[in-house]
């Protein structure tokens, strides 16, 4: 295989109010479950295709409502992670997974090497490349920005109901995590909990290493429970509740 996206795919890389006001700079890796062309189905049903294995639903929606309501930038993946999970590095099998949950993902077994290159360098590196490139942009201008990655997660998973509703995650650097988990801690209003449903551990944090922690950066992994954003109205509240818990934790560290 050589270049896997073809013209009508359009670049794999979404940014969104570049010139933003705000440090923050929202990612979601997992914005959308559109193939590219040459791919077809990898052999999956239009129902896995629509489900969590494919994407994060309400991730993105929620992000763009941040976008208005921070004055944040934003940078997304426009294919899915299926094709190749761009919180993932190349020679992570999960970067390109041959099953998916409970799944199989005909598409994704026994990947040649060629395609395996060919998909990283039509998907990893254009989107790393463009997160270097903002957040050296940035610094350059004496900006620093603060990288929040935006996820959301199943109710069930593997038949075992998750009562989480927000998780706050982060690798060794905690400090923006600590921050958003005392605030959200003086007024419940979700079920919100550190590393969970997923952490470190789970190979989740690549982003927040490779782009945070490696620049020195503030930087977090917000994860929603996808039911509290099926809908416009779960997604408003979402993030407005967001919008209020970052502001104040980032006030809080500003002091």
């Amino acid at each position: 295989m050589t270049g896997l996206l073809t013209e009508a795919d359009g670049s794999p890389v979404a940014v969104e109010n570049p010139d933003a006001l705000s440090p923050v700079l929202l990612i979601c890796e997992h914005a959308s479950r559109r193939l590219p062309e040459k791919m077809g189905s990898l052999g999956l049903s239009a129902d896995a295709l629509e489900s969590h294995i494919a994407w994060d639903p309400g991730a993105l929606a929620v992000s763009q409502l941040l976008v208005k309501s921070l004055d944040a930038a934003l940078i997304y993946q426009r294919f899915s992670r299926l094709i190749y999970d761009c919180n993932r590095p190349p020679e992570a099998e999960a970067a390109m997974p041959p099953v998916s949950e409970i799944f199989e993902i005909p598409g994704n077994a026994a990947i040649p090497a060629a395609e395996r290159l060919a998909r990283t360098a039509a998907l990893y590196v254009p989107f790393r490349d463009s997160l270097s490139g903002f957040i050296a942009a940035r610094k350059a201008g004496g900006r620093l920005p603060v990288l929040v990655t935006m996820h959301t997660f199943t109710p069930v998973y593997h038949g075992k109901t998750r009562d989480v509703e927000v998780g706050i995650l982060h690798d060794e650097d905690s400090r923006l995590a600590d921050a958003m988990l005392a605030t959200a801690g003086t007024s419940p209003r979700f079920a919100v909990r550190r590393n969970e449903p997923y952490g470190p551990s789970d190979g989740v944090t690549h982003t927040l290493i490779e782009h945070g922690l490696k620049n020195g950066l503030l930087n977090v992994m917000i994860e929603i429970r996808n039911d509290l954003v099926s809908n416009e109205i779960g997604q408003k509240v979402m993030a407005d509740y967001l919008t209020g818990l970052l502001g104040e934790s980032l006030v809080a560290l500003s002091q």
